[in-house]
């Protein structure tokens, strides 16, 4: 079999411990803080001595080594190696809160202790733009308003999506709990008529028969899900053509219970004889992996 590798990157306290955890248990050999320089050595290596399926994780702590991965990745993939990368993303305010939680230091810290939060801010900004071109070519999960258990299903439920196509993920959330800093693309549908007016449904997300049936009859639903799927119908094609591994849409209403929910169950459902997707449902646990 080919050999395998994921390369996991993303902001520090994003949450790299937890996917890797993950990756392990999926059947992955599992370095952390590897440096840049060794990338190439390192696969040659343990594809020896630990089968066909790596995941590595390089981060900001090889910050002066970064500009090296792009063109070590192309040289591997090059070779022959199946490279997929993961970016692990999550909004300034959610990283600040973890890192005073936690009385972690910043990888890049010099004077955050004496300065307080404007420095770590500071450090969290240069953090962003020494990893933009790694986040550039990489499948984003924002982590900002998930569990940890959630992180770990949706690195295993992609990392069983069978290669060769482009992965569509469709995720559902709340406005109220902010917009995913992963998405491709957003639609709102909080105009749409809500379930949660309606006594018998109020309790019951848009997984369940009888919400799905009152939304079905309504109108202005019907029309949403067609406008959307009409769109991404005319540009997944050419977004597949230009080398995207992975595009995510996102569908928000107020509660991420109801609309938002039956739309991505719809669209999924939809879409998946023609390429990999996912369901993603942020409020709510776990997570449903599509055709």
């Amino acid at each position: 079999m080919p050999l395998e590798i994921l390369l996991i990157t993303g902001m520090s306290g994003s949450g790299k411990s937890v996917a890797l955890h993950a990756l392990e248990d999926s059947g992955y050999y599992c370095v952390d803080n590897l440096p840049p320089e060794l990338l190439s050595a390192f696969v040659g290596l343990e594809h020896v001595h630990h089968g066909n399926r790596l995941a590595i994780a390089i981060d900001v702590r090889s910050a002066t080594a970064l500009p090296l991965v792009p063109q070590q990745l192309s040289l591997l993939e090059h070779q022959g190696v199946r490279v997929q990368c993961l970016f692990l993303d999550a909004s300034t305010e959610t990283l600040v809160r973890r890192f005073s939680e936690t009385r972690r230091r910043h990888p890049l810290s010099k004077d955050e202790l004496r300065d307080g939060q404007s420095a770590l801010l500071q450090t969290i900004e240069l953090e962003r733009e020494l990893l933009s071109d790694l986040r550039e070519r990489s499948h984003v999960i924002d982590t900002s308003a998930i569990r940890a258990s959630q992180l770990q299903g949706y690195v295993k439920s992609l990392m069983s999506v069978p290669p060769g196509r482009m992965v569509l993920v469709f995720q559902s959330f709340a406005f109220k709990r902010g917009v995913p800093v992963d998405a491709d693309y957003v639609f709102d549908v909080r105009m749409l008529p809500n379930p949660h007016y309606e006594t018998a449904l109020r309790d019951l997300t848009g997984k369940d028969e009888p919400v799905a049936e009152f939304l079905a009859q309504q109108a202005p639903v019907r029309l949403m899900e067609q406008h959307i799927s009409q769109f991404l119908e005319h540009w997944l094609d050419a977004l597949a053509e230009n080398h995207r591994s992975y595009v995510t849409v996102a569908i928000g209403c107020t509660g991420g219970q109801h609309r938002s929910v039956y739309l991505v169950e719809q669209l999924a459902k939809h879409f998946s004889p023609k390429w990999n997707t996912l369901r993603r449902h942020r409020e709510q646990d776990g997570v449903i992996k599509g055709g």
